[in-house]
This record gives C-alpha cells, sequence and structure tokens, in this order.
C-alpha cells in the first residue's frame, strides 16, 4: 500500500489585480461642499411665523371623548345593505338604505344578518365632525375667512372651487398666522 502523502498541498500563487482598470474614473472632483447657511434675516422671519399646531388645544374632557370616540369607531360594524353580496351596483358605494320588507331577516334583527344603522352608535356629541386631531374644519375661500379663524382650535379647508393661484396664496397666508390647513397642495417640512 502506497503511504498518504502528508504534506500540504502545493498553493496556488495569489492573482494579481490587473495593471490598469477596464474603466478609468474621472479626476477626483471635490465633494459638493453643503448648502451655504441661510442668511440671519431669513432665519429670524421663519422665527416670526407661528407654527401652525399639530393637535387642537382642548380641555381634557373633549381629549377623553376623542378618545372614546375613537374606541367605538373600531367597534363600529360595517353597515351592509341587504343583498349587497348579490349586487355590485348595492354594496359598492357603501351607501345605506333601511331594510323595509315585510319578511326582511336584516329588518327583524335575525342574527346572522348584518346589523342595521340605529342611533346607539353614534359618537359623542360634544366631538362629532372634528378631525382625529381634535380641530374643527372650516371651510375657506378668502383671506378675509382665514382671518376669522381661532389657530387653536380650528383647522382651515380650502374649498374645491379656489383655484390653483389662490390656494397658493392662501396656504402661505394661513401658515404666516399659524393656522393648519387640512387640504393643501405644498407641505412644509415642519406640517409632515
Amino acid at each position: 500500500m502506497p503511504e498518504p502523502d502528508t504534506t500540504a498541498p502545493a498553493e496556488s500563487p495569489p492573482k494579481e489585480a490587473p495593471a490598469t482598470p477596464k474603466r478609468r474614473r474621472a479626476a477626483a472632483s471635490p465633494k459638493p461642499e453643503a448648502a451655504p447657511a441661510p442668511a440671519p434675516a431669513a432665519e429670524a422671519e421663519k422665527e416670526e411665523a407661528p407654527r401652525s399646531p399639530r393637535r387642537a388645544e382642548l380641555p381634557s374632557e373633549l381629549r377623553t371623548l376623542l378618545g372614546t370616540r375613537r374606541l367605538l369607531d373600531g367597534k363600529r360594524p360595517l353597515f351592509v345593505r341587504q343583498a349587497a353580496h348579490r349586487y355590485a351596483r348595492i354594496g359598492r358605494d357603501e351607501a345605506w338604505r333601511r331594510p323595509r320588507g315585510l319578511q326582511s331577516k336584516q329588518r327583524r334583527h335575525y342574527g346572522y344578518r348584518a346589523q342595521i344603522v340605529r342611533v346607539g352608535y353614534r359618537s359623542p356629541a360634544a366631538v362629532r365632525g372634528l378631525t382625529p386631531a381634535g380641530f374643527r374644519p372650516v371651510l375657506v375661500r378668502t383671506k378675509d375667512e382665514l382671518d376669522g379663524l381661532d389657530a387653536r382650535r380650528e383647522a382651515a379647508v380650502i374649498a374645491r372651487t379656489v383655484g390653483t393661484r389662490r390656494r397658493l396664496v392662501l396656504e402661505e397666508e394661513a401658515r404666516r398666522l399659524g393656522i393648519r390647513v387640512l387640504n393643501p397642495i405644498v407641505r412644509s417640512e415642519e406640517e409632515r
């Protein structure tokens, strides 16, 4: 029997990098510097304009009711019309119509049918119509209407009939006054 070879196998020589790269890099250009700091006047101008609040200033009772409304929204069932599963034209728009048939199982509240709309599912009256942040939305068309808003409790909704040019003017005016706009075209960095 031949004796096993105890010497280590011969290692292959390391591969050397090619002398010239396949593609030459352009001359190393200096990295672009950061944008110059804004002028002190611009900083002072930004500080003068009040920031629009992210949440409305509400009494503790209303804040509690907003939390209650959030819980109720989670428990509220989807109100599905009778035969919505059968016809796409009934189920797609989620519009509610009360079942009126004499033998309607849904009208008679059979347990295996969908729930029907009842007054007990409403949210608390004090916070009804408020946004999740607690603002009362107010429809705005002109600068004069913006001036009458309370920035701590009300938020502007710019009307759909307002064109883009005047809408941008209204948004800038609202930022200057510290009023939150619920449907802006342009969002500033603080609003994101």
